[in-house]
């Protein structure tokens, strides 16, 4: 028998660990499998979880976390200049997709009410499934995710007030303009007062609170968690009080170092919560709920992007970001089934659209999933046919570049110290990057730059590598630097290739490649080696002795710690 929480978080960890394990062997997608052993461990099968009061609990927590730490990544000078866009585009998924929805729904014998609220329920997507994927891919600051956050927040939004209407419906009595207009100056209060704590009060309380690191994780805790709460009491959601509570951290110079301190305490919550949404997915009447199912999930899995594709490139940004922002909305919400759960309960429509929706939300979250894991490898497929979802001259892009000899790739880390050397060799140069708070800064310096990913094909096919010289690549993501080592030595023999890293295998693998030097810690860093660049040139030769004597060292490394 399983008697207490204790013993049931302990047998769900341990299947959750063997599921993960075999989905890592066969290269899928851990969320999929944490899902599956919720499944597995719920009511439906083995029926292992008996205090479902506390996974739930476990699960808010994850999705505070989650939500604020994606909170104090955000930049707010950012989001505001894509208001527009993230207002329009989610404007044209209600209008589109709840429609759609909406005439699917009635096609398959679905009341009038039914179907509106399975229309509306396609239009929400899945926060915490997007947050997931775009924080552990690391492009929450990257346009695509700006962009999907955006919609997602304005999904939050609406969703609250569906909830409302829900559950004023299921009361008998409906939702005044009052009760309206009231939350909406709430929400506004709340804003108001969080910016003003944001710029006022909460500077000098960090900077006392973080002379401990102890107390500067425990202050954070307790001021994402109680925000998130005093949000919730007002009417909103956990996750829009917990990303607020995010925000307000933002701009202080301990948003990394609290983000940093919290993200293993995330991942173990963000786990459970996947494990219980696995856990309270209905399984009853599925059969009968399999072709509506299916049907109504093709129009989130192809038709939601393509309306973001539209959108988007009506606005001028290009195929690439709209394709990626297209892909990160391909999923219905936690929202959706809680809302048609509620309105079932209520009365409003018949048990069996719960069973529709739930299995809706099984296929999207699954298929999205590995969408959003491949998402680079998918678009390098279709890229040309997406030709027709970019306008000429996207605005996402700068000018087509001339030829530079001279190339920086990634700018925050160490960039400013290259740009000084770039300019003593008195050369040609352009960086590229995919933030746009730095290409903002880049264009105030009127310093040439190229936006966009460095994985990018066509963006790489600008840059003319044939007639590079030097390429140094400071972002210390492995699969970046891989790609990127491939696709210049493919193309240009004599050009020296300079990337970071972040341990030995990783470095020794790219000087298999072909990379002229790698920087890793407690070795040479940007300084020196722009030092070096100055006294000694940009010739591969001249990097000869530097690499095979770091080459010797890195092997010195590995043959002790086999040993």
């Amino acid at each position: 028998m399983l008697e207490g929480v204790f013993a049931q978080l302990s047998i769900v960890i341990v299947v959750a660990a063997a599921i993960a394990l075999v989905m890592r062997l066969l290269k899928q997608p851990l969320i999929v499998g944490y899902i599956v052993t919720g499944i597995i461990v719920g009511p439906g099968l083995l029926h292992y979880i008996k205090d479902g009061n506390a996974f739930d609990a476990f699960s808010q927590i994850g999705i505070a976390l989650l939500l604020f730490i994606i909170g104090l990544e955000l930049n707010m000078t950012v989001i505001r200049k894509l208001g527009r866009p993230v207002l329009l585009t989610a404007v044209t998924l209600l209008a589109t997709i709840g429609t759609i929805g909406f005439l699917v729904a009635t096609a398959f014998q679905f009341r009038p009410t039914e179907a509106l609220l399975i229309g509306l329920s396609l239009f929400f997507s899945s926060t915490i499934i997007i947050a997931k994927f775009l924080s552990d891919k690391k492009e929450i600051g990257r346009l695509n995710g700006q962009i999907a956050i955006g919609v997602i927040l304005l999904d939050d939004i609406v969703a609250t007030f569906a909830l409302l209407l829900v559950a004023a419906g299921g009361a008998g009595h409906a939702l005044s303009v009052v009760d309206i207009l009231l939350l909406i100056l709430k929400g506004t209060a709340t804003i108001a007062v969080l910016a003003f704590l944001s710029y006022k009060v909460l500077p000098r309380i960090v900077k006392f609170v973080a002379k401990s690191q102890e107390l500067l994780f425990l202050f954070a805790l307790a001021w994402g968690f109680g925000v998130a709460t005093l949000v919730s009491d007002i009417g909103f959601s956990v996750e829009i009080g917990a990303l607020f509570a995010g925000v307000a951290l933002a701009r202080l110079p301990y948003a990394v170092q609290i983000s940093a301190r919290l993200k293993p305490l995330r991942d173990f919550f963000v786990i459970l919560f996947f494990i219980s949404l696995g856990e309270n997915l209905q399984l009853d009447n599925l059969a009968t709920a399999i072709i509506p199912a299916v049907a109504l999930s093709l129009v989130v899995l192809v038709l939601k992007p393509l309306t973001v594709m539209v959108s988007l490139g009506l606005f001028g940004y290009t195929r690439r970001t709209s394709f990626k922002t297209g892909i990160n909305l391909s999923q219905i919400s936690e929202f959706s089934i809680i809302l048609v759960v509620l309105a079932a309960n209520s009365g409003i429509v018949d048990s069996s659209v719960a069973a529709v929706m739930t299995l809706v939300a099984l296929i999207t979250i699954t298929v999205s999933a590995y969408f959003m894991q491949y998402d680079n490898a998918i678009y390098r497929k279709l890229e040309r046919r997406l030709v027709l979802f970019e306008r000429t001259g996207a605005a996402d892009k700068h000018h087509a570049v001339k030829r530079y000899p001279l190339v920086l790739v990634g700018y925050n880390n160490g960039g400013h110290q290259y740009l000084h050397t770039f300019r003593s060799l008195k050369k040609r140069f352009v960086v590229v990057d995919y933030d746009p708070e730095v290409i903002d800064e880049l264009e105030r310096a009127n310093i040439n730059y190229l936006y966009g990913d460095a994985t990018d094909p066509e963006l790489l096919a600008e840059l003319d590598i044939e007639s590079v010289r030097l390429i140094v690549n400071t972002i210390g993501d492995h699969e970046v630097n891989v790609m990127l080592a491939k696709y210049v030595r493919r193309r240009n023999d004599h050009a020296v290739i300079v990337c970071y890293s972040s341990n030995y295998a990783e470095a020794a693998e790219l000087y298999k490649l072909g990379v002229s030097y790698v920087m890793l810690p407690h070795f040479i860093g940007s300084e020196r080696l722009s030092k070096f660049i100055s006294t000694h040139g940009i010739s591969r030769e001249s990097f000869e002795n530097y690499r095979e004597k770091h080459m010797l060292r890195i092997g010195q490394i590995a043959v002790k710690a086999h040993r």
